[in-house]
């Protein structure tokens, strides 16, 4: 279980280091909320079904994730992978824009 636990818990780090930018107003505390949801799933299924399990569940996850940024989001007019144009996006979202930084 500690394997399955710590390779999900890297995905998810490195997911809100790398995409965190995607999801500005995204609260800290709903972030860890997400995070610790998600390891909690995967160590109650890790416990019952093993890795099988964990792999299972971990795939049935992505399947809509391939779906939203493989085929809705071109749909829409918006890259899946990059975000682009960022205006549609954040319309799509219902967000406004992060205010520019200046530099």
């Amino acid at each position: 279980m500690r394997y399955h636990l710590l390779a999900v818990a890297t995905f998810l780090l490195a997911g809100n280091i790398l995409f965190r930018h995607f999801d500005p107003y995204l609260s800290l505390s709903r972030r860890i909320l997400k995070s610790a949801i998600t390891l909690g799933v995967t160590a109650l299924v890790s416990h019952y079904f093993g890795t099988k399990g964990v792999l299972i569940v971990g795939t049935i996850a992505l399947i809509p994730l391939i779906y939203v940024h493989g085929i809705w989001l071109p749909r829409q007019g918006i890259n899946g992978w990059t975000a682009e144009p960022r205006d549609k996006y954040y319309a799509l979202r219902g967000i406004k824009p992060p205010a520019p930084s200046e530099e």
